[in-house]
């Protein structure tokens, strides 16, 4: 099947809530188009909905060493080795990354989650500010984020 089809049949897996059917979908693709962006980022949110976070660790590094300017390598293993409860890590993961990722409000989210959970608030209450600013929907978000239960009322 060609890396088209292959694709599209395990977004609509993914869609169906049949992970197991969307990787094997995704194994079946052609050797070339494993390590296309596309086909990773979907393997990656397959993996991170399944909570395999051990193996969406791996395909973000292999994001990251073939598409090192792209976020998503960054943002989600970052987020995956803090539900491994390696915060951090997650947090210098974030920290070197491109400096297209100031761009991003999931990014300025994230440090903030992760600082407060190493205990460095006031940082935190300046990261997830800078969020809010980039995005306001990030603001009824941390109402209820566990990790930021120190700032609520700063919020």
């Amino acid at each position: 099947m060609s890396f088209e089809k292959c694709l599209l049949a395990a977004q609509g897996y993914l869609e169906l809530d049949m992970p197991v059917d969307a990787l094997a979908e995704l194994d079946s693709m052609p050797p070339e188009g494993r390590d296309i962006e596309s086909a990773l980022q979907l393997r990656l949110f397959i993996t991170m909905k399944s909570h395999k976070w051990d193996d969406s660790i791996r395909i973000c590094d292999r994001l990251r060493e073939l598409y090192p300017q792209a976020v998503s390598g960054y943002i989600h293993g970052a987020f995956c080795l803090h539900e491994r409860g390696r915060t951090d890590s997650a947090l210098d993961l974030l920290l070197s990354g491109p400096p297209s990722l100031a761009e991003e409000a999931t990014y300025f989210y994230n440090l903030a989650c992760y600082s407060a959970v190493l205990g460095n608030l006031e940082g935190a209450l300046d990261y997830v500010k800078r969020s809010f600013a980039l995005d306001d929907k990030f603001r009824d978000i941390a109402k209820l984020d566990p990790d930021l239960i120190e700032l609520r009322g700063q919020l």
